[in-house]
């Protein structure tokens, strides 16, 4: 093989990261070094697929934004195109440390493809549609909840008994709601075998109830192919060291997915009070002189290990 041969298939398999900042109305690509704008709709989905198809190699570099990415996303996975979505924290923290303080459209879209090319991150792999339904009934639910405990609150402060009958209506009409979104969660898992044995089988965890495996699984649906550290990091449990020369500062837990963190915070309550392995271990804990709060957030890091590890290996059995 010749050396330019060579040189022209490397240059082939060169990976070409572009920037795309989404807003709700709109879309900003960086695509080697030229600027475009384009609309957060499906013909300006259907622009950018059609753009990105002229470049070899192309992989696509966005942040999470609350939503308003998932059909963009949904778009270049359905025409096979790599996009990673990123927390924006990170994003941010790159664009300040290389010195780039201004924000705007075309220079997040910059900061994106510069973040790319300097980290070249996973692609981000593409939710099944069963998934991505769980994922928003399980959302619903949680600021239903929010939402019911708020308004409970208020009508408890209310001394008028004109308005505390409002609220009486209101959180009656909550609580049919989240009844109706719990029925939706059951009949799409009647309709999901997979889906439902994996629920089963991590609500055989003493103090995990169906809800919580329904959320943690919805939440995170790499559980099961995970290593132990990566599957506390992905809660948001795996604790990080802050030492700096003879200085040894505390260990904390930092970033990861905190709706999983809110479900394993009850389910840890429950476990450390009657999980036959749990309860003593967070009894040596709490003896140990660990604060609370501390000896229970290594509870939950216990529980996300174990149910990561009770969907990677399904035969193995737990002791009651």
């Amino acid at each position: 093989m010749s050396q330019n041969t060579s040189a022209i298939m490397n240059q082939n398999l060169t990976t070409v990261h572009t920037g795309l900042d989404i807003a709700k109305a709109s879309l900003q690509l960086d695509l080697q070094s030229k600027s475009c704008d384009l609309s957060n709709t499906p013909p300006g989905h259907h622009q950018l697929v059609k753009r990105l198809a002229t470049v070899p190699n192309v992989h696509v570099v966005c942040e999470a934004t609350g939503g308003y990415e998932r059909a963009v996303v949904a778009a270049l996975h359905a025409a096979a195109i790599p996009v990673s979505v990123i927390n924006p924290a990170r994003v941010r923290q790159f664009a300040r440390a290389s010195g780039e303080l201004a924000k705007t459209d075309p220079i997040d879209a910059a900061m994106l493809t510069a973040f790319g090319q300097a980290f070249a991150p996973k692609p981000t792999p593409p939710r099944s549609t069963v998934e991505i339904k769980m994922a928003a009934l399980i959302a619903r639910r949680a600021q239903l909840l929010e939402l019911h405990v708020a308004e409970r609150q208020r009508a408890d402060n209310c001394v008028d008994p004109a308005l505390r009958k409002l609220f009486t209506t209101w959180l009656s009409q909550m609580e049919k709601q989240i009844a109706k979104v719990e029925a939706l969660i059951e009949a799409l898992l009647a309709e999901q075998s997979t889906l439902a044995n994996q629920v089963q089988r991590l609500d055989e965890i003493t103090g995990v109830g169906r809800i919580t495996a329904v959320t943690v699984l919805a939440t995170i649906p790499e559980l099961g192919q995970l290593n132990r550290r990566q599957a506390a990091a992905l809660a948001g449990l795996c604790p990080y060291n802050r030492d700096s020369g003879q200085w040894a500062g505390k260990r904390c837990i930092s970033g990861g997915r905190s709706e999983v963190r809110r479900a394993l915070y009850m389910a840890a309550l429950s476990a450390s009070r009657s999980n036959p392995v749990l309860k003593p271990f967070y009894q040596r804990l709490i003896a140990a002189g660990k604060p609370g709060k501390v000896a229970l957030t290594a509870v939950m890091r216990k529980l996300i290990v174990l149910m990561n590890h009770l969907l990677k290996n399904p035969n193995f059995t737990l002791a009651h």
